[in-house]
């Protein structure tokens, strides 16, 4: 199976208007235009019921403690773990690419529909979620796709990575409001075959820097 995408080259840089927030000389940061980038596939093996894609940051701090703290960074030592940013369920033989933009486009406060750009599709809950949970003006359930937001102070570079499956069922066993990681789990034993694209982002001006260079 084969992946890619003309917002993007593998291995590549995310456009910032592709992320949840953007490097700001003033203030550090600012939101971003948070659009789900394009994406294509072909070549899907012989028995596939339906795919299923996600983006998963595999580097994402596990101890928030230093996280965006004035004066400190955080290192690249630090404990790392997957952050979702978008899983996307029920895709159809016949669809064959998302257009950018076409299930986000902009900061939705406490988060978008699970329909949002997809009334035929289901989309789970991604880890912002989880991380505005404690924020009064962000708090919500944040169906779909939200983009890369890594910490300003990281040593770290951010890998963002759009994996899509193959899968020998039509739905998976899923209840209505689900996570990435209960939609991950629940493929297990029904792959048939999958394809990726890694994209980095950063948002510490040092880091962003080299990427650029």
């Amino acid at each position: 199976m084969k992946l890619w995408s003309e917002t993007f080259r593998d291995g590549g840089l995310m456009p910032a208007e592709y992320a949840f927030a953007e490097i700001d000389p003033a203030s550090r940061v600012r939101l971003a235009g948070n659009r789900n980038p394009h994406l294509a596939w072909d070549e899907v093996p012989n028995g596939t019921e339906s795919l299923a894609l996600f983006c998963i940051d595999p580097d994402a701090p596990q101890d928030a403690s230093l996280v965006n703290v004035e004066g400190r960074s955080l290192p690249l030592t630090a404990p790392r773990g997957d952050f979702y940013h978008w899983s996307l369920l029920d895709i159809p033989l016949a669809m064959r690419a998302i257009a950018a933009g076409a299930f986000s486009s902009g900061i939705t406060p406490r988060g978008k529909t699970a329909d949002s750009g997809a009334p035929a599709l289901r989309q789970g809950l991604n880890d912002y979620t989880g991380w505005f949970a404690g924020d009064a003006a962000m708090a919500g359930d944040y169906h779909g796709y939200d983009g890369p937001c890594p910490p300003w102070n990281d040593e770290r570079i951010h890998h963002y990575i759009f994996r899509l499956y193959a899968l020998d069922v039509p739905r998976l066993d899923l209840p209505e409001r689900f996570t990435g990681q209960q939609a991950y789990a629940a493929m297990f034993g029904h792959i048939l075959d999958e394809a990726q694209l890694v994209v980095a982002y950063s948002l510490n001006p040092e880091l962003a820097l080299t990427l650029k260079t």
